[in-house]
């Protein structure tokens, strides 16, 4: 695998025309990235390489990733070995700490530097943060195809600046893409509404090129079904392709707990509201106070607490800090291939995400797919309550009064003790129809047969990522 090649260098020779088609993958968060979105971006690479595809992953360098929630260099484990790497010189100016490094202007106004910084941004793209990329990555894009001619065009979002990239590349070389949407950009998946109108210079944007894709690819049924009812005549283009869970991040099966306190865990970026957290801890409190099952309990939370400049020192992690009397330990992030273990050391997951009826969480699958007790920390009309409805080991969605809970604390800590190992293999059946490979293997099989239908390459039903051995991947 060629995984380092930096913007600018020499790349290989353009095929001509040879028997593989060449896909462009636009995937900003590519692993090692620390981001959730590093396995759905890893797993899409892997599939088109194992469906035929030369892949050309296009993302930005480390040393970026570094400055915002780290890297995990065990994700690489499991990228296929053939995929070409470009990673751009590109880095978030707001997220720089090093104050030597800070012009006069933001060392002595820094608020009036970042707002300047955003209004710059968004006059080259509607996206604040991010829309000053947008000639390097247009740039980049039409110089890949040069170098090796591309048959189609992956792009995945955030950031949605990658859209103009994409519109570029159509415009000037007709190369068709398929956009992987996940969350969406018009559907405000954290206030449930709508994030911008279409005459909006944003709505206008993301009109424009969702009109020429081939396929727009959404992580649930809520956010397809909006867009469907946004762009009608789109509506055939839309696909439901969701995160599921890597099968190589879940441990042995577990049986009952027997004679050792109860160990709950958290496994996440504590990027949430710090009051559903703060809810989280009141209602641990108080159920550790109250069953005799919780008295010797422990609450694990491993994840980044905070990116950046905020990493480990901010109003999360001292709400952490304060429950530590209360068997609240933190631990800080995990390796991808240490997961599986860090599973098989806890009796029960607990589900803290924002959000409502558009948002459903990578993570559910991955903790459906433990066959452990799930206690949810989210709102009642959550698109996780749905993918865990049928699941027999979840307690149920309540809300986020600390009482409630409290008695959600309490239901799993009672599941933990008396399910048998019978019942846990029936709940990690419930979360097969969710493997990762099961979402994106059709994903792919369809466009690759919408690009070369007289070519298409038979997908198989395993990538190389499946086939690492357990203790490799996290979802």
């Amino acid at each position: 695998m060629n995984n380092g090649r930096t913007f600018g260098e020499p790349g290989r020779p353009s095929s001509g025309g040879g028997a593989r088609p060449h896909v462009i993958y636009l995937a900003i968060g590519f692993p090692p990235a620390a981001k959730s979105s590093a396995y759905r971006m890893r797993e899409t690479a892997n599939q088109f390489a194992a469906a035929g595809w030369d892949v050309t992953v296009v993302t930005i360098v480390d040393e970026a990733w570094e400055r915002e929630y780290g890297l995990d260099h065990s994700l690489a484990e499991g990228l296929d070995p053939a995929l070409r790497v470009v990673k751009l010189p590109l880095f978030r100016e707001d997220l720089e700490t090093d104050v030597r490094a800070f012009s006069e202007g933001r060392a002595l106004a820094h608020r009036r530097w970042l707002s300047n910084l955003r209004r710059r941004s968004l006059s080259v793209f509607p996206e604040p943060v991010f829309g000053g990329w947008r000639p390097a990555l247009e740039k980049a894009l039409v110089q890949v195809h040069r170098e090796h001619p591309a048959d189609l065009l992956v792009t995945t979002c955030s950031p949605y600046v990658n859209l103009a990239a994409t519109w570029k590349l159509w415009e000037t070389h007709r190369v068709p893409y398929v956009i992987d949407f996940r969350d969406g950009w018009s559907v405000d998946v954290v206030n449930d509404g709508e994030s911008f109108p279409k005459d909006s210079v944003a709505g206008r944007w993301e009109s424009k090129v969702l009109s020429q894709a081939l396929a727009v690819w959404h992580v649930n049924e809520p956010i397809s079904r909006f867009y469907r009812q946004r762009y009608p005549e789109l509506a055939d283009r839309m696909r439901i392709v969701r995160n599921g869970y890597d099968a190589a991040a879940i441990p042995p099966l577990a049986g009952p707990v027997q004679g050792r306190p109860l160990v709950f865990g958290y496994l996440g970026a504590l990027n949430l509201p710090v009051e559903l957290l703060d809810a989280v801890l009141q209602g641990w409190r108080t159920a550790r106070r109250e069953d005799p099952l919780l008295a010797d309990a422990t609450f694990e939370v491993r994840g980044h607490i905070g990116a950046a400049w905020a990493r480990g020192d901010n109003a999360h992690a001292e709400l952490l800090q304060a429950a530590a009397d209360d068997g609240v330990i933190v631990g800080g992030s995990v390796p991808r291939a240490e997961v599986p273990a860090l599973y098989s050391c806890w009796d029960a997951v607990v589900l803290m995400v924002t959000g409502g009826r558009y948002m459903t969480s990578g993570k559910v699958y991955e903790y459906m797919a433990t066959g452990l007790p799930v206690v949810s920390a989210h709102e009642v009309e959550h698109d996780a309550s749905t993918v865990l409805s049928t699941y027999p080991l979840w307690t149920g969605a309540v809300g986020l009064e600390p009482a409630d809970l409290a008695g959600a604390f309490r239901r799993a800590a009672d599941l933990a003790v008396n399910t048998t190992e019978a019942d846990r293999e029936k709940a990690r059946e419930q979360a097969r129809q969710y493997a990762r490979q099961a979402q994106l293997v059709p994903a792919v099989r369809e466009v690759t047969g919408l690009v070369r239908p007289q070519r298409a390459p038979t997908v198989p039903t395993q990538s190389r990522s499946s086939r690492v051995p357990t203790g490799g991947d996290r979802s």
